[in-house]
C-alpha cells in the first residue's frame, strides 16, 4: 500500500462475507492491525457477535447487514456509507459460495446467485470504491478467487469460472492501475478449511482429504501480507502454487480430467 505514513487509526477495510471463513480471518487480521471495519454478510446476529469481539482491538466496527444475491446491494453498501462520509481504505470482495453437481441438473436459480455474488457484485463494489482511491492516490483492492481459477472445474462448472472471471479482471485492472498508488491483489487459496463445504455440498470431494487444505487463519494471513506487499496474485501454500502454475504446462484436456476426479465425491 501507498503512502504508510497514514494514522491506521484513520484507515478503513470494508470486507464483505465477514461472518465466517476466510473473511471473518481477514477482519481479525485487519483489525490487529488497527483497521477500523465496515462488515457485510447477511446474519445479523453473527456479524454482532463479530463486532463486539473485534472492538476490544480497540478499533471501529460497522455492521452492514445485506445479501449481496441481490442486485441492489452494492449500490446499498457505497450509498449507505456516503452518507455517513467514510472512507473505504481496501476493499475485501471476499463473499462467495459454491455448488457441487452436474450443471444440467443443478437448481439453475442457485447458480444465478453465484454469479452473481462471486462475478456481478464484486465486479459493482470494485467500480464504485475505486475513483476515489484513484483521486487519493492510494488505496487497495483484495479480491478473493481461487486456485479454481486456473483450471475448468467438472462438477462444479459455474464456480471454477466465475474464480476464473475473477482472477483475469483483478490482474487486468492491477495493471491499469499501475503507478495510481491504488493497487489490487487476487489471493487464490486452494481448499480451505471454511464453512464453504457445507454450503456447497463439498465436504466428501477428494482435494479436501489430500495434503493441500490449510485453515483460514493461515490463508487470511498470507493473503493480508501479499496485499500489504502490493503483490497481484498471491496462492497460499507451496503445493498449491505448484499445481496451479503445473496446469499451464499439462494439456487441457487432461486438466480438466483431473479436475473432475479431485473434484467427485
Amino acid at each position: 500500500m501507498s503512502k504508510s505514513e497514514r494514522q491506521r487509526a484513520s484507515r478503513t477495510a470494508l470486507i464483505t462475507g465477514a461472518s465466517s471463513g476466510i473473511g471473518l480471518e481477514l477482519a481479525r487480521v485487519f483489525a490487529r492491525e488497527g483497521y477500523n471495519l465496515v462488515l457485510v454478510a447477511r446474519s445479523v446476529e453473527r456479524l454482532d457477535e463479530i463486532a463486539k469481539e473485534l472492538r476490544a482491538l480497540g478499533v471501529s466496527v460497522k455492521s452492514m447487514p445485506m445479501d449481496l444475491a441481490d442486485p441492489h446491494a452494492p449500490q446499498a453498501i457505497c450509498d449507505g456509507l456516503r452518507k455517513e462520509s467514510g472512507v473505504v481504505d481496501v476493499l475485501v470482495n471476499n463473499a462467495g459460495f459454491g455448488s457441487h453437481g452436474v450443471f444440467h441438473e443443478n437448481d439453475p436459480a442457485t447458480e444465478l446467485s453465484m454469479i452473481q455474488v462471486n462475478v456481478t457484485a464484486l465486479t459493482e463494489l470494485t467500480r464504485l470504491f475505486l475513483p476515489d482511491m484513484v483521486r487519493r492516490g492510494e488505496g487497495g483492492v483484495l479480491n478473493v478467487a481461487s486456485t479454481a481459477a486456473f483450471q475448468p472445474g467438472p462438477l462444479m462448472a459455474v464456480y471454477y469460472a466465475t474464480k476464473a472471471y475473477v482472477l483475469s479482471f483483478s490482474e487486468a485492472i492491477a495493471e491499469e492501475l499501475r503507478g495510481t498508488g491504488v493497487t489490487v491483489t487476487t489471493l487464490c487459496p486452494g481448499p480451505t478449511l471454511t464453512g464453504f463445504q457445507g454450503r456447497a455440498g463439498t465436504g466428501e470431494m477428494r482435494m479436501l482429504k489430500g495434503g493441500l487444505v490449510l485453515d483460514a487463519a493461515t490463508v487470511a494471513k498470507i493473503g493480508y501480507e501479499g496485499l500489504i506487499h502490493n503483490k497481484t496474485v498471491v496462492i497460499p501454500g507451496f503445493k498449491n502454487r505448484i499445481l496451479a502454475f503445473g496446469v499451464r504446462l499439462t494439456p487441457r484436456q487432461w486438466v480438466t480430467r483431473v479436475a473432475r476426479q479431485m473434484n467427485e465425491t
